[in-house]
């Protein structure tokens, strides 16, 4: 009695160093991929090219491309969201600068770029994974299901655009804003002649 519970324990055991160590090599993987936004963006297109591959020769699981589709958009508006919601601060006394003395306040995301990368590429691996499963195939209208999403996605788009104009943000930076500097009195007198 006592051995079968001997070798129950040493296989949950073996199962837990198994599981630490396939963590700690994911993470580590996932760490170094970190400098590299433009390699895992590829990645993820290349993940979202084989799953929508896989739903076209499959024609089905248009239900769980739809929930994927919903998800995304959810990461999409946290993505381009600031951490901290201009409304509420409006309400609280503080607000984001409007004048150009005020103090400068450097846009946060309320989803950082790797965290929205990263959410984006384990639901297309989970939705590619249940388009095995023939349980997740409710067989639906998909025109009606495309059409309602392209609505969803049309109006939260142009609240998020109308929130970003109101309060005068921009999600996107175009790298390190550059600087003409002081031109020196010899290079203003040399142009002269």
């Amino acid at each position: 009695m006592e051995g079968a519970l001997g070798d129950g324990a040493s296989d949950s055991i073996l199962f837990s160093k198994w599981r630490s160590d396939f963590s700690r090599k994911f993470q580590y993987y996932l760490d170094r991929s970190t400098p590299h936004p433009v390699g895992r963006w590829l990645g993820t297109l290349a993940v979202a090219a084989i799953y929508v591959l896989r739903v076209y020769f499959v024609q089905g699981f248009y239900i769980v491309s739809y929930g994927l589709g919903i998800y995304v958009l959810n990461l999409l508006i946290g993505f381009l969201s600031p951490m901290v919601d201009p409304e509420l601060e409006v309400l609280e006394g503080a607000s984001l600068p409007t004048r150009g003395s005020d103090e400068f306040k450097p846009f946060i995301r309320r989803l950082p770029e790797f965290k929205f990368w990263y959410s984006i590429t384990k639901a297309l691996c989970v939705a590619f994974v249940m388009t095995f499963f023939s349980i997740f195939d409710v067989p639906v209208f998909w025109p009606i299901l495309l059409f309602y999403w392209v609505v969803l996605f049309v109006l939260t788009m142009k609240r998020q655009i109308l929130h970003m104009i109101k309060y005068k943000y921009v999600p996107f930076s175009m790298g390190k804003q550059r600087y003409g500097g002081k031109k020196t009195a010899a290079s203003s007198s040399a142009s002269m002649d």
